[in-house]
Protein backbone atom coordinates (compact mmCIF):
# COMPACT_ATOMS: atom_id res chain seq x y z
CA UNK A 1 0.00 0.00 0.00
CA UNK A 2 1.56 3.02 -1.06
CA UNK A 3 1.28 6.29 1.15
CA UNK A 4 -1.52 8.25 -0.73
CA UNK A 5 -3.38 4.77 0.06
CA UNK A 6 -2.65 4.95 2.85
CA UNK A 7 -4.06 8.36 3.72
CA UNK A 8 -7.42 7.61 2.43
CA UNK A 9 -7.82 4.89 4.74
CA UNK A 10 -6.73 6.92 7.67
CA UNK A 11 -9.63 8.63 8.97
CA UNK A 12 -9.32 12.65 8.93
CA UNK A 13 -7.69 14.40 12.08
CA UNK A 14 -9.98 17.69 12.14
CA UNK A 15 -7.52 20.59 13.13
CA UNK A 16 -7.57 22.02 16.72
CA UNK A 17 -9.02 24.96 15.08
CA UNK A 18 -12.32 23.12 13.78
CA UNK A 19 -12.69 21.57 17.58
CA UNK A 20 -12.05 24.24 19.89
CA UNK A 21 -15.79 24.15 20.93
CA UNK A 22 -15.58 19.86 21.33
CA UNK A 23 -16.06 18.47 24.71
CA UNK A 24 -13.00 16.26 25.94
CA UNK A 25 -14.67 13.02 24.75
CA UNK A 26 -15.14 14.65 21.38
CA UNK A 27 -19.12 13.61 22.00
CA UNK A 28 -20.82 16.96 21.94
CA UNK A 29 -19.94 20.60 20.12
CA UNK A 30 -20.88 24.07 21.77
CA UNK A 31 -21.71 27.20 20.15
CA UNK A 32 -20.24 30.39 21.98
CA UNK A 33 -22.88 32.72 19.84
CA UNK A 34 -25.81 30.43 20.70
CA UNK A 35 -25.69 29.70 24.72
CA UNK A 36 -27.84 26.43 25.73
CA UNK A 37 -27.24 24.89 22.09
CA UNK A 38 -25.08 21.60 21.82
CA UNK A 39 -24.76 19.52 18.64
CA UNK A 40 -24.26 15.71 18.85
CA UNK A 41 -21.29 15.04 16.76
CA UNK A 42 -21.91 11.30 16.16
CA UNK A 43 -26.03 11.91 14.62
CA UNK A 44 -25.48 15.79 13.84
CA UNK A 45 -28.49 15.85 16.62
CA UNK A 46 -29.02 19.67 18.11
CA UNK A 47 -29.72 19.47 22.32
CA UNK A 48 -31.11 22.30 24.29
CA UNK A 49 -29.06 22.71 27.51
CA UNK A 50 -29.76 24.60 30.77
CA UNK A 51 -29.42 25.09 34.52
CA UNK A 52 -32.63 25.11 36.53
CA UNK A 53 -33.09 25.13 40.26
CA UNK A 54 -29.41 23.87 40.44
CA UNK A 55 -30.34 20.84 38.01
CA UNK A 56 -29.16 20.62 34.86
CA UNK A 57 -31.09 19.81 31.82
CA UNK A 58 -30.40 18.42 28.32
CA UNK A 59 -33.04 17.70 26.18
CA UNK A 60 -33.36 17.04 22.41
CA UNK A 61 -34.87 19.29 20.00
CA UNK A 62 -35.41 16.55 17.70
CA UNK A 63 -33.80 18.08 14.56
CA UNK A 64 -30.37 17.98 12.60
CA UNK A 65 -31.07 21.57 11.15
CA UNK A 66 -29.12 24.85 13.03
CA UNK A 67 -31.88 26.88 12.02
CA UNK A 68 -34.48 24.69 13.18
CA UNK A 69 -32.75 24.20 16.51
CA UNK A 70 -31.90 27.93 17.42
CA UNK A 71 -35.76 28.59 16.77
CA UNK A 72 -36.53 25.69 18.95
CA UNK A 73 -34.00 26.41 21.54
CA UNK A 74 -36.01 29.50 22.43
CA UNK A 75 -39.06 27.56 23.08
CA UNK A 76 -37.09 25.63 24.85
CA UNK A 77 -35.86 27.75 27.58
CA UNK A 78 -39.11 29.62 28.22
CA UNK A 79 -40.56 26.16 28.97
CA UNK A 80 -37.94 25.39 30.91
CA UNK A 81 -37.33 28.79 32.52
CA UNK A 82 -40.86 28.57 33.63
CA UNK A 83 -40.21 25.88 36.12
CA UNK A 84 -37.59 28.34 38.05
CA UNK A 85 -37.98 28.97 41.73
CA UNK A 86 -39.24 32.23 42.05
CA UNK A 87 -37.53 32.85 45.39
CA UNK A 88 -39.84 29.92 47.01
CA UNK A 89 -42.69 32.06 47.76
CA UNK A 90 -46.42 32.00 47.20
CA UNK A 91 -46.77 35.91 47.16
CA UNK A 92 -44.16 36.05 43.74
CA UNK A 93 -45.54 32.77 42.10
CA UNK A 94 -49.00 34.34 42.70
CA UNK A 95 -47.97 37.42 41.23
CA UNK A 96 -46.13 35.54 38.29
CA UNK A 97 -49.50 33.60 37.35
CA UNK A 98 -51.87 37.02 37.01
CA UNK A 99 -49.07 38.21 34.69
CA UNK A 100 -48.95 35.14 32.75
CA UNK A 101 -53.23 34.72 32.56
CA UNK A 102 -53.12 38.86 31.26
CA UNK A 103 -50.61 38.02 28.97
CA UNK A 104 -52.49 35.00 27.48
CA UNK A 105 -53.89 35.98 23.77
CA UNK A 106 -55.71 32.30 23.62
CA UNK A 107 -58.14 33.66 26.72
CA UNK A 108 -61.49 36.25 26.08
CA UNK A 109 -61.69 38.60 29.03
CA UNK A 110 -64.45 37.16 30.42
CA UNK A 111 -62.51 33.83 30.89
CA UNK A 112 -59.61 35.93 32.85
CA UNK A 113 -61.90 37.47 34.76
CA UNK A 114 -63.19 34.30 35.97
CA UNK A 115 -60.18 32.63 36.83
CA UNK A 116 -59.27 35.63 38.70
CA UNK A 117 -62.28 35.24 40.39
CA UNK A 118 -61.58 31.76 41.26
CA UNK A 119 -58.00 32.90 42.64
CA UNK A 120 -59.46 35.20 44.56
CA UNK A 121 -61.94 32.66 45.99
CA UNK A 122 -58.86 30.15 46.76
CA UNK A 123 -57.36 33.26 48.54
CA UNK A 124 -60.33 33.94 50.69
CA UNK A 125 -60.40 30.21 51.37
CA UNK A 126 -57.34 29.37 52.07
CA UNK A 127 -55.35 32.88 53.77
CA UNK A 128 -52.46 31.52 54.95
CA UNK A 129 -51.21 30.93 51.05
CA UNK A 130 -50.52 34.59 51.41
CA UNK A 131 -46.61 34.46 52.22
CA UNK A 132 -46.16 30.96 52.55
CA UNK A 133 -43.00 29.27 51.26
CA UNK A 134 -43.91 26.72 48.33
CA UNK A 135 -42.13 23.99 49.61
CA UNK A 136 -44.23 24.70 52.74
CA UNK A 137 -47.03 23.85 51.45
CA UNK A 138 -48.26 19.92 51.80
CA UNK A 139 -50.82 17.39 50.92
CA UNK A 140 -52.14 17.38 53.93
CA UNK A 141 -52.84 21.31 53.95
CA UNK A 142 -54.35 20.84 50.17
CA UNK A 143 -56.52 18.14 51.62
CA UNK A 144 -57.67 20.17 54.71
CA UNK A 145 -58.40 22.98 52.09
CA UNK A 146 -60.00 20.86 49.61
CA UNK A 147 -62.27 19.45 52.11
CA UNK A 148 -63.42 22.87 53.17
CA UNK A 149 -64.15 24.29 49.89
CA UNK A 150 -65.62 21.23 48.23
CA UNK A 151 -68.68 21.56 50.48
CA UNK A 152 -69.50 25.53 49.59
CA UNK A 153 -68.65 25.22 45.54
CA UNK A 154 -70.13 23.11 43.01
CA UNK A 155 -67.93 20.69 41.44
CA UNK A 156 -67.17 23.04 38.28
CA UNK A 157 -65.67 25.87 40.41
CA UNK A 158 -63.80 23.73 42.78
CA UNK A 159 -62.12 21.42 39.65
CA UNK A 160 -61.01 25.32 38.18
CA UNK A 161 -59.73 26.19 41.76
CA UNK A 162 -57.58 23.10 42.08
CA UNK A 163 -56.27 23.76 38.43
CA UNK A 164 -55.07 27.18 39.26
CA UNK A 165 -53.29 26.28 42.80
CA UNK A 166 -51.70 23.57 40.75
CA UNK A 167 -50.18 25.98 38.15
CA UNK A 168 -49.07 28.43 40.90
CA UNK A 169 -47.65 25.83 42.90
CA UNK A 170 -45.44 24.89 39.55
CA UNK A 171 -44.69 28.37 38.47
CA UNK A 172 -43.16 28.63 42.21
CA UNK A 173 -40.22 25.88 41.51
CA UNK A 174 -42.26 22.27 42.44
CA UNK A 175 -41.95 20.02 39.74
CA UNK A 176 -45.51 18.18 39.10
CA UNK A 177 -44.18 14.98 40.49
CA UNK A 178 -43.26 16.44 43.60
CA UNK A 179 -46.56 19.05 43.25
CA UNK A 180 -48.64 18.61 46.46
CA UNK A 181 -52.14 19.73 44.84
CA UNK A 182 -51.51 16.89 42.72
CA UNK A 183 -52.02 14.89 45.07
CA UNK A 184 -55.86 16.27 45.17
CA UNK A 185 -58.40 14.58 43.00
CA UNK A 186 -60.95 16.48 41.18
CA UNK A 187 -64.60 16.27 41.25
CA UNK A 188 -66.52 14.56 38.99
CA UNK A 189 -68.99 17.41 37.12
CA UNK A 190 -72.78 15.41 36.70
CA UNK A 191 -74.80 16.87 33.89
CA UNK A 192 -77.42 19.75 34.88
CA UNK A 193 -81.18 18.47 35.64
CA UNK A 194 -83.74 20.39 33.79
CA UNK A 195 -86.57 21.32 35.27
CA UNK A 196 -88.56 22.88 32.25
CA UNK A 197 -91.95 23.85 31.41
CA UNK A 198 -94.55 21.97 29.83
CA UNK A 199 -96.21 24.07 26.49
CA UNK A 200 -99.39 24.97 28.98
CA UNK A 201 -97.42 26.20 31.74
CA UNK A 202 -94.81 28.19 29.05
CA UNK A 203 -98.24 29.78 28.17
CA UNK A 204 -98.95 30.56 31.50
CA UNK A 205 -95.81 31.82 32.64
CA UNK A 206 -95.35 34.28 29.11
CA UNK A 207 -99.30 35.55 29.95
CA UNK A 208 -98.28 36.32 33.61
CA UNK A 209 -95.28 38.09 32.24
CA UNK A 210 -96.89 40.47 29.97
CA UNK A 211 -100.34 41.19 32.28
CA UNK A 212 -97.50 42.40 34.65
CA UNK A 213 -98.60 46.03 34.51
CA UNK A 214 -95.04 47.51 34.31
CA UNK A 215 -94.01 49.73 31.74
CA UNK A 216 -92.05 47.44 30.09
CA UNK A 217 -93.86 44.02 30.98
CA UNK A 218 -95.02 43.20 27.17
CA UNK A 219 -91.25 43.65 25.67
CA UNK A 220 -90.18 41.66 28.30
CA UNK A 221 -92.50 39.11 27.53
CA UNK A 222 -91.16 39.40 24.07
CA UNK A 223 -87.89 38.66 25.01
CA UNK A 224 -88.51 35.99 26.56
CA UNK A 225 -90.45 34.52 23.75
CA UNK A 226 -87.03 35.60 21.42
CA UNK A 227 -84.85 33.16 24.22
CA UNK A 228 -87.53 30.02 23.76
CA UNK A 229 -87.75 30.47 19.65
CA UNK A 230 -84.57 30.80 18.92
CA UNK A 231 -81.98 29.15 21.40
CA UNK A 232 -80.13 32.72 22.14
CA UNK A 233 -77.76 33.11 24.98
CA UNK A 234 -79.04 35.61 26.84
CA UNK A 235 -75.62 37.65 25.62
CA UNK A 236 -76.22 37.26 21.70
CA UNK A 237 -79.86 37.97 22.06
CA UNK A 238 -78.67 41.78 22.52
CA UNK A 239 -76.19 42.00 19.67
CA UNK A 240 -78.93 40.46 17.57
CA UNK A 241 -80.62 43.14 15.32
CA UNK A 242 -82.97 43.60 12.64
CA UNK A 243 -80.30 43.55 9.82
CA UNK A 244 -79.75 39.96 10.95
CA UNK A 245 -83.31 38.92 10.06
CA UNK A 246 -83.61 37.01 5.95
CA UNK A 247 -87.19 36.93 6.05
CA UNK A 248 -86.63 35.96 2.20
CA UNK A 249 -84.58 32.82 3.42
CA UNK A 250 -85.77 32.39 6.69
CA UNK A 251 -82.67 32.94 8.83
CA UNK A 252 -81.54 34.63 12.01
CA UNK A 253 -77.56 35.64 11.90
CA UNK A 254 -76.48 35.27 15.43
CA UNK A 255 -72.96 36.26 16.98
CA UNK A 256 -71.72 33.34 19.03
CA UNK A 257 -71.12 34.77 22.08
CA UNK A 258 -68.58 31.56 23.03
CA UNK A 259 -66.09 30.98 20.22
CA UNK A 260 -62.89 30.54 21.77
CA UNK A 261 -59.88 32.71 20.45
CA UNK A 262 -57.77 29.59 19.86
CA UNK A 263 -60.00 27.59 18.07
CA UNK A 264 -60.98 27.95 14.18
CA UNK A 265 -65.09 28.00 15.17
CA UNK A 266 -66.84 30.87 13.14
CA UNK A 267 -67.70 33.97 15.21
CA UNK A 268 -71.13 33.71 13.68
CA UNK A 269 -74.13 31.03 13.17
CA UNK A 270 -77.13 31.16 10.64
CA UNK A 271 -80.05 29.32 11.97
CA UNK A 272 -83.41 28.48 10.22
CA UNK A 273 -86.34 30.23 11.89
CA UNK A 274 -88.64 27.80 13.86
CA UNK A 275 -92.42 28.86 12.76
CA UNK A 276 -93.13 30.29 15.99
CA UNK A 277 -89.88 32.37 15.47
CA UNK A 278 -91.10 33.73 12.14
CA UNK A 279 -94.46 34.70 13.70
CA UNK A 280 -92.75 36.90 16.40
CA UNK A 281 -90.33 38.17 14.38
CA UNK A 282 -92.99 39.60 11.95
CA UNK A 283 -95.69 40.70 14.63
CA UNK A 284 -92.67 42.85 16.20
CA UNK A 285 -92.08 43.72 13.04
CA UNK A 286 -95.79 44.85 12.04
CA UNK A 287 -95.77 46.77 15.84
CA UNK A 288 -92.55 48.73 16.20
CA UNK A 289 -91.65 49.37 12.18
CA UNK A 290 -87.70 49.02 13.29
CA UNK A 291 -84.66 49.85 11.24
CA UNK A 292 -82.35 47.72 10.16
CA UNK A 293 -79.90 48.82 12.69
CA UNK A 294 -82.61 48.44 15.62
CA UNK A 295 -81.81 45.66 18.16
CA UNK A 296 -84.51 42.78 17.66
CA UNK A 297 -85.39 42.91 22.06
CA UNK A 298 -86.14 46.53 23.13
CA UNK A 299 -84.89 45.11 26.77
CA UNK A 300 -81.99 43.06 27.40
CA UNK A 301 -83.05 41.75 30.74
CA UNK A 302 -86.31 39.88 32.14
CA UNK A 303 -85.01 37.98 35.37
CA UNK A 304 -86.92 39.41 38.19
CA UNK A 305 -90.14 39.01 35.08
CA UNK A 306 -89.32 35.47 35.00
CA UNK A 307 -88.52 34.89 38.46
CA UNK A 308 -92.10 37.16 39.79
CA UNK A 309 -94.00 35.10 37.02
CA UNK A 310 -92.73 31.11 37.91
CA UNK A 311 -93.94 32.48 42.03
CA UNK A 312 -96.92 33.42 40.65
CA UNK A 313 -97.63 30.29 38.51
CA UNK A 314 -96.71 28.34 41.01
CA UNK A 315 -93.84 26.55 38.85
CA UNK A 316 -89.64 26.14 40.02
CA UNK A 317 -87.65 29.46 38.98
CA UNK A 318 -86.92 29.86 35.46
CA UNK A 319 -83.80 31.76 34.07
CA UNK A 320 -82.38 33.19 30.81
CA UNK A 321 -80.62 30.50 30.11
CA UNK A 322 -83.58 28.24 30.77
CA UNK A 323 -85.36 29.01 27.50
CA UNK A 324 -82.12 28.36 25.59
CA UNK A 325 -82.87 24.41 27.21
CA UNK A 326 -86.44 24.78 26.68
CA UNK A 327 -85.78 25.59 22.62
CA UNK A 328 -83.48 22.91 22.79
CA UNK A 329 -86.15 20.36 24.39
CA UNK A 330 -89.16 21.34 22.35
CA UNK A 331 -86.57 20.48 19.04
CA UNK A 332 -85.33 17.29 19.86
CA UNK A 333 -88.87 16.24 21.29
CA UNK A 334 -90.14 17.46 17.67
CA UNK A 335 -87.28 14.62 16.06
CA UNK A 336 -85.03 17.10 15.19
CA UNK A 337 -81.47 15.26 15.48
CA UNK A 338 -79.15 15.99 18.39
CA UNK A 339 -76.01 17.01 16.33
CA UNK A 340 -78.87 19.49 14.14
CA UNK A 341 -79.85 21.11 17.52
CA UNK A 342 -76.43 21.08 18.75
CA UNK A 343 -75.00 23.57 15.38
CA UNK A 344 -78.36 25.79 15.99
CA UNK A 345 -77.05 26.33 19.43
CA UNK A 346 -73.77 27.13 18.61
CA UNK A 347 -71.81 24.46 20.14
CA UNK A 348 -68.58 23.25 17.88
CA UNK A 349 -67.93 20.10 19.96
CA UNK A 350 -69.53 17.68 17.44
CA UNK A 351 -72.94 17.50 19.50
CA UNK A 352 -71.23 15.76 22.70
CA UNK A 353 -72.45 18.57 24.64
CA UNK A 354 -76.20 18.67 23.61
CA UNK A 355 -75.85 14.48 23.89
CA UNK A 356 -74.48 14.80 27.44
CA UNK A 357 -77.53 17.34 28.04
CA UNK A 358 -80.46 16.22 26.34
CA UNK A 359 -79.45 12.61 25.25
CA UNK A 360 -82.19 10.87 27.65
CA UNK A 361 -84.67 13.09 26.19
CA UNK A 362 -83.69 11.22 22.98
CA UNK A 363 -83.99 8.36 24.30
CA UNK A 364 -87.37 9.06 25.90
CA UNK A 365 -88.75 9.90 21.97
CA UNK A 366 -87.29 7.21 20.79
CA UNK A 367 -89.59 4.93 23.05
CA UNK A 368 -92.65 7.30 22.50
CA UNK A 369 -92.15 6.36 18.88
CA UNK A 370 -91.28 2.80 18.92
CA UNK A 371 -94.86 2.52 21.33
CA UNK A 372 -96.89 3.80 17.81
CA UNK A 373 -95.66 0.79 15.77
CA UNK A 374 -98.24 -1.71 15.44
CA UNK A 375 -98.03 -5.19 13.21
Amino acid sequence: MNETDAGAASPAIPSKKKNDHLSLDRKWKSFPNVPHLLQYVNTGAYFGKIRVNGKQIRQSLKTTVFSVAKTKLIDFINREQKRKRIDGNFNDAHARYLEELAADHTLSEGTKAYYRDRLKALLKSWPELVGKRIDAITETDCQDWAKRFSTEFEARNFNNTLSILRQIIEIGGCEKSANPAYKIQRLGVKPTELHLPDLDTFAKVIATVENAGARQSKDCADLIRFLAYSGCRISEARLCNWADVDQERGTLRIQNAKTRKRSGASAIRIIPMIAPLKEHLERLRLKHKPKPEDGICRVHDCERSLTNACTTVGVPRLTHHDMRHFFATRCIESGVDIQTVSRWLGHSDGGALAMKTYGHLRNEHSQAMAAKVKF
